[in-house]
Formats: C-alpha cells, structure tokens, sequence
C-alpha cells in the first residue's frame, strides 16, 4: 500500500516545530516505526514534522551526574559507544540486538521509546533506570519520571502539544551489575519477553519485565529477585495472570535469566 497524501515540514528551530504540533502534524524522528504505518494507512496525518536536524535533538552530554540523550540519537550511533563509562556499554549492548544495522541507522532511541511499543527494547530497558523522559512544549521542558512514561498500548505521558527531546539517565559506576535477557523466534523480530535488572552499589537493584501486551512492569526493589532469583521469578509472573501458559513460560524464564545474569556478575 502506498502513504495517503500528507504535507511535508522541516521546521527551522523548536517553536516552529511546537506551533505545528498543536496544529496537528505528526513528529517523525528516524521513521523506522511511523513510515510503515503510513504505508499501512494507520496513520494519516494531514503533515509530518521532521525533527531530524533541529539543535540538540541528537547527541550525548554529560553534566552532573546525568548522561543527557537526544532523542534522535541513533541505536547505531548508542550501539557505536557515543555513550560513555559503564552506562554506555549496556547501553550498547541492548542496541546491537535492534532489529538489524540498516534500521539501527535510521530509527532514533526517542522515535522508539515515543512509539510506546510494549515489545521495543527502548520501551523495556529505559524505565530500569531512574531516569527522565525530557518533554519539551510551549512552557518549556518537563520531566517525565521513565517509570511513568508509558501509560499503554501506543500510549505515552506526552501531552498532545508536547515532542520527546531527550532521555536523562544516571551515569552509573564500574561496578553497576546489569542483566538483560529477552526472547525473538529469529533475529530481527520484535521480542516475545524482555526483562532486564540493574545492581547500582548502595541502591535498590531496579527490575523490568516488558513485552508484556501492556506497560512494563518497574520492580522499584528487585533485592528478593537478586536473593533467589527462580522463586521470585515465578512468583512475580504467576501475579500477572497470563492467559496462555507458554508465554508465561517465556516470561518467567526472561526473568529469571536476567536475575542470573546481574547475580553472576558479582561473582
């Protein structure tokens, strides 16, 4: 199928982009996700904004303790260590397993995570950090606990008049113990289970569980799933009410293996 017609923008700096976006044209950052729901005709926006060459919506700053994203920073450019320290190699690590190089080239980690697909990795890694989605509207820039950014299917805590700018995380020490685990029937392929668990020395390890047909679920205090990882495992997916036993199968295996990858790296 082809697009229905639409209106084409690039808007030369931020208010003109905001002013079109309460007029109702649709933001497009890398189009990995937007461009075949316009050829699906899901979506028929009467413009689309291209965000992809305004200041500061792509590239890395660190400041006080926080690694500041753009949102149209690349998964191939994530994947290629624009990122620094310990935050930037498991940052990389979850990027090398997007898809395949041609759309980590084009397809932007704030293109991702605004799509607010429950199956995207972006969706299911960022919330394990106490993070920020930075929204940026006519007052000015909000923040946006990551924890809270998804709502639902397709759904964000974005405003109609508000763009993703850019994603804060914490710049975390050497010893961050991290744990990522997540199930596709073939390379490339959304997954079927996601779950990831991040160690930070004297903090709450922080716990994901994503793919889940709804917004992933934020283990603020993973310390039980870390102390027994197949018991805790079971018990937090066997709450989850899963209608069909092989995906909780695969769940609770995603979950598990994760713990014990975070675990074994105390070791």
């Amino acid at each position: 199928m082809k697009p229905a017609p639409f209106g084409y923008a690039r808007p030369g700096d931020w208010p003109e982009a905001l002013s079109l976006l309460r007029d109702g044209a649709r933001p497009l950052a890398g189009g990995q996700s937007l461009g075949p729901m316009l050829n699906l005709r899901l979506a028929q926006p009467a413009t689309v904004i291209d965000l992809r060459h305004l200041p500061g919506f792509a590239g890395v700053a660190v400041q006080d303790g926080y690694c500041r994203i753009g949102a149209g920073t690349s998964h191939a450019e994530i994947e290629d260590g624009a990122i620094p320290g310990r935050l930037g190699a498991i940052l990389a690590g979850v990027a090398r397993r997007i898809a395949y190089r041609a759309v980590r080239n084009r397809g932007t980690i704030g293109g991702s995570l605004a799509h607010a697909d429950p199956a995207a990795d972006w969706v299911a890694v960022l919330p394990c950090f106490d993070g920020a989605a930075i929204a940026l509207g006519a007052s000015g820039e909000r923040r946006i606990p990551l924890a809270d950014f998804v709502l639902g299917l397709m759904e964000t805590a974005l405003r109609p008049d508000e763009v993703l700018r850019a994603i804060e995380l914490p710049v975390l020490p050497p010893e961050a113990r991290w744990g990522h685990w997540k199930f596709c029937r073939k390379p490339g392929e959304f997954s079927k289970a996601t779950a990831c668990v991040l160690a930070v020395p004297g903090e709450p390890p922080r716990a994901v569980l994503a793919a889940l047909d709804m917004p992933p679920l934020v283990i603020a205090d993973a310390g039980a799933l870390l102390a027994a990882p197949e018991a805790e495992a079971a018990r937090i997916v066997a709450g989850l009410a899963l209608r069909d036993p092989w995906r909780a199968a695969l769940v609770r295996t995603a979950l598990h293996r994760a713990a014990l990858a975070a675990w074994e790296m105390e070791e």
